[in-house]
Order: structure tokens, then C-alpha cells, then sequence
């Protein structure tokens, strides 16, 4: 698997939507305090912060797969997190953890059937996975726009994401071996406050590095007018599930 490198500082000043979703996403995650936990796709840890501020006498082990986000985490946490490029699909922990975190990551993986067997593997048993990404129908309008402004450079690609429904994923976490598996949608509208920056670093980013540079603005343009809207409507779709005991 191919791992993109993001726009750090750019995702970190228009990311407070994926923070807002994310901070909801942990609620859902009860902790004692003293557990050891992965964040699956740190980001830039405007998350890990929240979850690290949650575990006073734990431990958090934070992953992404781009070294960019990796270094805006060590630098805004320090050493109160262990931080680390890796690709999920490929994971191997020298320690189990009690719990798995993510947010807004799972839709950027191709293979989600070796994404669950890898982070199954990681938890120790009656560890619980606590995830949201994008789902089945996840930015819709969006994708029709792309597809109207017919760039040719993007022609025959089918996009960068990987957007499934409630019943695909419960079914994937059954098979990796989960147990008390609960997949539900959630509708998410977001109003981005630089609608420019928004689109090019979280929404399309993947489709700039297959641009010259010289496209991407008018590219983000197009897609923008072709929208008529720059809010984004998402489909989140939630996972909890449990490693039996």
C-alpha cells in the first residue's frame, strides 16, 4: 500500500470538523484511566490530545501513515505519546493495547478486510475497537462534481476511497474475528470556514498529487462551482466491536 503524505499545517488549520466528530467518536470509548490505547490515524492529535488528557495513568500509542501528521503530533504532545509512521494494513505492535481509537482513517484503506485481521490482532483479548470513518454514500455531491469537471489526468481512477455500508463492515469485523459487532450511519453536514483550503487538503488532496501544480486551484475551483454548495455533507459510518475473550 501506497501511504500519502498530507498537508500537516494546512489540515490543522481547517480539520476542527474531523476534531468535533472525533471527540464524539471518543465519548463512546469508556476508560479507567491507566489503559493502554492506539490511535488508528492520529492526524495531526487534536484527538490524541483529548484521548492522552483521558488517560492520565495510561498509555497512547498514536499511528499514521503520514510522517507529516506524525511530526504535528510529537510536536504538539511530546513525549506523553508514542508516535509513529506505519501502515495500518501492516501492523505489528510489540504490545498488545486494551483499546483501539479511530477517526476519520478507514476510508483512505483499500483492503479492509487485512485492516481489521492487523488491528484484531493488536488488542488484547475483550479489547474493544471504537471507530468512525467515511460510509457508504459519504460525500456524494461531492463525487459528482469531480466527475463533471472530467479532469483528464483522472480519467479511469477510481477515486481515493473506500466507503462502505453498516452490513459490509459488520460482516469484514465478524470475519476478522470480532465479536459484538454495532455498525450504524450517522449524517454529518459541515460549513467549512475557507471552503478553498478545506477542499484541497482534506476533500481532494489525493486528486492533487496526480495534477501538476499548475491545476490544482483551478481544479478546486471547478469542483467548487460545479458543487454550487462549499458545504460538505458526510455519511459517517460507526463501528464498535469487541476481541472476545
Amino acid at each position: 500500500m501506497t501511504l500519502r503524505d498530507w498537508d500537516a499545517a494546512s489540515y490543522q488549520r481547517v480539520s476542527a470538523p474531523q476534531e468535533a466528530m472525533g471527540r464524539e467518536v471518543l465519548d463512546r470509548l469508556e476508560l479507567g484511566g491507566d489503559e493502554r490505547v492506539l490511535d488508528a490515524g492520529c492526524g495531526t492529535g487534536r484527538v490524541t490530545a483529548a484521548l492522552v488528557d483521558r488517560l492520565p495513568e495510561g498509555e497512547v500509542l498514536a499511528v499514521d501513515g503520514s510522517p507529516a501528521m506524525v511530526e504535528e503530533t510529537r510536536a504538539r504532545l511530546g513525549d506523553r505519546v508514542d508516535a509513529r509512521v506505519a501502515d495500518l494494513t501492516e501492523l505489528e505492535l510489540e504490545r498488545p493495547v486494551d483499546a483501539i481509537l479511530s477517526t476519520a482513517t478507514f476510508h483512505w484503506i483499500a483492503d479492509h478486510d487485512r485492516l481489521f485481521a492487523r488491528l484484531h490482532a493488536a488488542l488484547h483479548p475483550g479489547g474493544r475497537l471504537v471507530a468512525q470513518c467515511g460510509g457508504e454514500g459519504n460525500v456524494a455531491a461531492v463525487r459528482a462534481a469531480v466527475e463533471r469537471v472530467a479532469e483528464p489526468a483522472l480519467a479511469g481512477w477510481a477515486g481515493p476511497w473506500n466507503f462502505s455500508s453498516p452490513a459490509q463492515a459488520a460482516g469484514r469485523l465478524a470475519a476478522a474475528g470480532f465479536a459484538d459487532v454495532w455498525t450504524w450511519r450517522q449524517h454529518v453536514r459541515v460549513e467549512p470556514d475557507d471552503p478553498h483550503e478545506y477542499f484541497a487538503t482534506v476533500m481532494l488532496g489525493s486528486h492533487l498529487e496526480r495534477l501538476g501544480p499548475e491545476r490544482h486551484r483551478p481544479f478546486v475551483d471547478a469542483v467548487i462551482v460545479e458543487l454550487g454548495d462549499t458545504g460538505v455533507d458526510y455519511v459517517r459510518l460507526n463501528l464498535l466491536a469487541r476481541r472476545p475473550t
